[in-house]
């Protein structure tokens, strides 16, 4: 291991150059991971955890720097590529900005090991259904015709965006499976609309973490950087191999947040009761 300065690499204290390098194909990682189905901070929030120097506050808010790059990249790219309807996307994005305003303003007041035995049944549940369904988001056929597909589509970006707000994990899982589950929409396309409400959560979450100086730029751009790399090569894959492609991968990011929910309700409640 090569040690940094006394300040550290960008300026963080302790941080090495072996960290920094673990933290950027993290990035590259997660971007891609994002780009398919969503779960990425599964991987890049760890990672960011695992620098010396960093509070948990500001490896929350430099991991949204990164994530708003790589949604950008992939929301680009699939617009290109999908285009997706933006009358739905749109609208569901700006909701799901106060969304997550709101679960922001939320967990301030609860902590959010409080939420996640509820997140873990949820997703769990979703598995389950998706798995029982295999034809489900293999087309779009939408359920709901004009106001009541909007008023859905608001509803999901809420929801959704106040989780992210609140607890971030899985966002853009849970979008993918709402809108396949609800709107009718196939995966692919659920895909492409994800990437734009996750833009919007990614940015509500940057306008409240930005000002408290939280944000480490340096260490952050480069996470960017890597992320973006990553998004534009996940959603060059998931578009050209498809609906069957993005189902199976969505199903095996479930499956990882729900045992990285259930090891933190484990940490976090049981073993303190249960071990000496």
């Amino acid at each position: 291991m090569i040690e940094a300065a006394d300040a550290g690499i960008m300026g963080i204290a302790g941080m090495t150059w072996t960290v920094f390098v673990l933290v950027v194909l993290a990035g590259l990682a997660a971007g891609w991971i994002d780009a398919v189905v969503g779960g990425g901070g599964l991987l890049q929030l760890p990672a960011l955890l695992l620098v010396p120097g960093l509070s948990p506050v500001q490896a929350l808010a430099t991991n949204k720097l990164g994530s708003i790059a790589g949604t950008t990249t992939s929301a680009i790219t699939f617009y290109r590529r999908a285009k997706p309807d933006l009358r739905t996307a749109i609208p569901m994005a700006v909701v799901a900005l106060c969304g997550s305003f709101g679960g922001a303003m939320v967990a301030t007041l609860l902590p959010a090991s409080v939420f996640k035995p509820i997140i873990i049944v949820a997703l769990v549940a979703v598995a389950i259904f998706t798995l029982a369904k295999p034809s489900m988001g293999q087309e779009t056929e939408l359920r709901f015709d004009d106001r009541r597909h909007y008023v859905g589509a608001g509803a999901i970006g809420a929801a959704i965006g106040f989780y992210d707000g609140l607890i971030g994990p899985g966002t853009g899982t849970f979008l993918v499976i709402a809108i396949v589950s609800i709107l009718g929409y196939d995966f692919l396309q659920a895909s492409a609309k994800a990437k734009i409400v996750n833009f919007s959560t990614n940015l509500g979450a940057l306008l409240l973490f930005i000002p408290t100086g939280a944000v480490q730029w340096r260490l952050g751009l480069c996470l960017a950087a890597a992320n973006m790399a990553g998004s534009y090569l996940g959603s060059r894959m998931a578009i050209a191999k498809g609906t069957t492609f993005i189902r199976i991968a969505f199903l095996i990011v479930v499956g990882a947040l729900s045992i990285k929910l259930a090891y933190d309700v484990w940490t976090e409640n049981l073993a303190p009761l249960l071990l000496p």
